[in-house]
């Protein structure tokens, strides 16, 4: 009844799952995560007591293909399940019960594992797996994950048609603040085009949430801080410290992961001039 992708990504920091689902808010099911540890997406009549023991096993250093293994052959409604699983090293693994509705299957390689059933067709992974293998490697996870995810949705996805989609990201310490683990966790969970839409809420996220190039950063000073501090007190901010007074601004309008003092990222530039 789902489509999803479980990768590791280049650098072998980040885990996530993507999926897609004519099922109502499959990223409440599907998905589980933990960072420095892997992740797995359980679908198809999915046994959420997957999750909890398959990142157990994970934590222990078991290869993905053994938790496979260890997960299914234990559970006596193995035949109807699905499940992909992705570790901190090593190829990702996959399963397919022999009771899952057609077309149901999966593929996996270095850092993936790419499944889904109730498909219009063995296509829908391929393209999943093609768009997963062409992205940047140093394009942040969970964009590369929405790419493959969207890619299977293009091919025709779940044959019964759409509902829900969701991406979960994990990464030592780069969650919000520095204080969580969990990088990024969107969900849309009935819409008549999760896909997009969840695209949509991971453009969002990144504004707000992602950090700034240090690369791209702007001095803030001379031109571009007398422009700054006129923007600021157009909108009530006039702190004669001026990082303190875009601090202020950059809380309410939630940006404040892309402050750098004396500096400032040409993203927030563009949003306190629109």
């Amino acid at each position: 009844m789902t489509f999803s992708i479980v990768a590791r990504s280049a650098d072998g920091v980040a885990h996530g799952v993507a999926v897609a689902s004519k099922f109502l808010a499959a990223g409440a099911v599907v998905p589980a995560a933990e960072a420095g540890v892997g992740a797995l997406a359980t679908q198809s009549y999915a046994n959420l007591a997957y999750r909890p023991q398959g990142l157990a096993m994970l934590r222990t250093g078991t290869l993905a293909a053994d938790v496979v293994a260890g997960l299914t052959a234990a559970d006596p409604g193995r035949a109807q399940r699905q499940l992909g699983v992705v570790g901190a090293a090593g190829d990702g693994a996959t399963f397919t019960g022999t009771g899952c509705h057609a077309w149901a299957g999966g593929v996996t390689g270095d850092g993936y594992a790419i499944q889904g059933n109730i498909l219009t067709g063995p296509e829908v992974v391929a393209a999943m797996e093609q768009a997963w293998l062409a992205s940047d490697p140093a394009a942040p996870l969970a964009a590369r994950l929405l790419t493959a995810l969207r890619a299977g949705d293009a091919a025709g996805g779940d044959r019964r048609g759409r509902q829900s989609a969701a991406v979960y990201v994990v990464a030592p310490g780069q969650g919000y603040g520095g204080t969580s683990d969990v990088l990024v966790d969107l969900r849309v969970d009935d819409h008549p085009d999760p896909c997009a839409e969840l695209a949509r809420l991971l453009d969002v996220h990144t504004l707000l949430f992602g950090r700034p190039d240090p690369d791209t950063l702007l001095p803030l000073d001379g031109a571009l801080a007398d422009e700054v501090r006129e923007l600021l007190a157009a909108r009530g901010h006039t702190d004669s410290d001026l990082d303190a007074a875009l601090a202020g601004w950059a809380g309410i309008e939630n940006l404040e992961e892309r402050m750098v003092p004396g500096h400032l990222d040409p993203l927030v530039l563009a949003h306190l001039r629109a």
